[in-house]
């Protein structure tokens, strides 16, 4: 993984929406190995994101966030949710802004996509941050597709993020249709 050099606050660089997100560019980020995003021991099967958004600096790839559309039922009621997942920052730019840059630009586009709200899975530890970017914790448990026609309780945090000023999320058990993201 190559250093960044310093970042000069002059030149925060513009999230983009990106074309793709190969592995090699997740490498890039988050500088490969087995369990990049430390949820590998939960042992679930995850669904790859469709739409990609990214922060680029100096010809290099900084952070992403990926987008997904997705079914989901809250209590009685079946809607859509866009699921965000894949956020990384390179750890040598932490601290910048980057997530919040990179969020901001993947949900002001799922703004655009008719679904109410976004939903995210995370580690605890992460849970400050994303709470410090307007997501809220659910303490709902979460159910989640698996391969085999299992059903599984999500082990990690949810969180969600209203999308619509008039959004609010309705109380009741949550099912994802599909693997999580």
């Amino acid at each position: 993984m190559s250093q960044t050099p310093e970042i000069p606050p002059s030149a925060v660089p513009a999230p983009t929406r990106l074309p793709q997100y190969t592995k090699a560019e997740q490498d890039e980020i988050l500088g490969g190995g087995a369990d990049p995003f430390g949820v590998g021991a939960v042992g679930l099967t995850w669904l790859p994101k469709e739409e990609h958004f990214g922060v680029e600096y100096d010809g290099r790839l900084l952070a992403h966030a990926g987008l997904l559309r997705l079914p989901v039922g809250i209590g009685a009621a079946r809607t859509e949710v866009v699921g965000v997942g894949g956020v990384a920052v390179a750890p040598d730019v932490r601290g910048r802004g980057l997530a919040r840059l990179v969020l901001a630009a993947a949900l002001d586009h799922a703004r655009t996509t008719g679904p109410r709200h976004a939903l995210l899975f995370c580690r605890p530890p992460l849970v400050p941050l994303y709470e410090r970017l307007g997501w809220h914790a659910l303490d709902e448990q979460v159910l989640v597709e698996q391969p085999g026609d299992r059903l599984v309780s999500m082990p990690l945090r949810t969180m969600v993020t209203p999308l619509h000023d008039d959004a609010v999320w309705p109380p009741g058990p949550v099912r994802l249709f599909s693997l999580p993201m």
